[in-house]
C-alpha cells in the first residue's frame, strides 16, 4: 500500500504541470478534469483547471490512496 508521503512527493514532481484527474462520483459516474497543480498541503492539494480558470478544486491524498481519483499524466 502507498502511503500518504510518497502520494505527496510524487504529486510535489507534477506541480505545474498538465494531468487529467477522474473523479469517481459513485454508481459508475465520474467526472474528468484537465488540471494543474497548484499548491499542495500538509493534508490536501490544489487544482486549478486549464479550461476554465474560476474552477479551482481541492482533493486529500487519501482520495488518492482509497481510489476515488484517479490521476492520468499525459
Amino acid at each position: 500500500m502507498i502511503s500518504v508521503y510518497e502520494v505527496k512527493k510524487n504529486l510535489a514532481s507534477l506541480k505545474g504541470k498538465t494531468i487529467k484527474i477522474k473523479y469517481n462520483l459513485g454508481r459508475n459516474k465520474y467526472e474528468s478534469y484537465k488540471v494543474v497543480i497548484k499548491e499542495l498541503y500538509d493534508y490536501i492539494f490544489i487544482v486549478s483547471s486549464i479550461n476554465d480558470e474560476k474552477l479551482v478544486k481541492s482533493f486529500s491524498y487519501a482520495d488518492i490512496i482509497s481510489k476515488l481519483i484517479k490521476i492520468d499524466i499525459n
